[in-house]
């Protein structure tokens, strides 16, 4: 309920269809399929921040394939929550499909096509109508398939931030003007300390007599 996003940003879409090639013993397909995602999380109560940490936003997919004969088949669901630190992420997630009882819904999904399929894309987590404090999935039967790897690039943006830098840029320009206020008071310290004693040399040089100094100025 703290995460929200503009109501004109897209939060699901379908890539495009990608033909596999063999690499090893796997099968791999290379979608290469852009996405853009605005999240903004708003915390109303600072005080219980320190005590209830923001649950982070969770990415859902599911993956499906299609024959030569336009039959689709379910290959596989999974889900990633999005990391927390900004940057770029290489994520390589596990998927699983669900699977019919007994070998007749594996015979036709493999001749005619279609597979169980799940109705709300939450129950790969947590479901959004679960209520209770323990879910159970007993009696859901289930195969891995294989996996996707996302490439994630996070970027992470807050205001407390931009005021706090701001605030450190601005006590760094008044540290910065001391510093040039002390650098020149001390050149003017050093002056002033010169001009006093060029004053008592001249003053002390008046005192002396004539012909010690008309002696001196002879010698040198």
């Amino acid at each position: 309920a703290e995460w929200s996003s503009s109501p004109f940003q897209q939060l699901s879409g379908v890539t495009q269809t990608c033909a596999t090639k063999a690499v090893g013993w796997v099968n791999v397909a290379y979608f290469c399929y852009p996405f853009t995602v605005d999240m903004f999380y708003t915390q109303e109560d600072e005080g219980v921040f320190p005590y209830s940490l923001p649950q982070w936003p969770v990415l859902y997919f599911e993956v499906l394939s299609l024959d030569f004969w336009q039959r689709y088949r379910v290959e596989g669901y999974g889900s990633l929550v999005l990391p927390t630190s900004p940057g770029v992420h290489m994520l390589t997630i596990p998927t699983w499909r669900p699977v019919g009882l007994g070998p007749v819904a594996e015979m036709r999904r493999f001749f005619i096509g279609g597979s169980p399929e799940l109705e709300d894309l939450t129950y790969i987590r947590i479901p959004s109508t679960f209520k209770g404090k323990r879910l159970s999935r007993f009696g859901f039967r289930t195969e891995t398939t294989g996996s996707v790897t996302f490439r994630l690039c996070c970027l992470q943006q807050s205001r407390a931030f931009l005021e706090n830098s701001a605030l450190r840029q601005r006590m760094q320009s008044v540290l910065d003007r001391l510093g040039g206020f002390s650098q020149q008071s001390s050149v003017y310290n050093v002056l002033e300390a010169f001009q006093r004693a060029r004053r008592r040399m001249q003053e002390a040089r008046e005192s002396l007599p004539q012909d010690l100094i008309s002696t001196s100025a002879s010698a040198l």
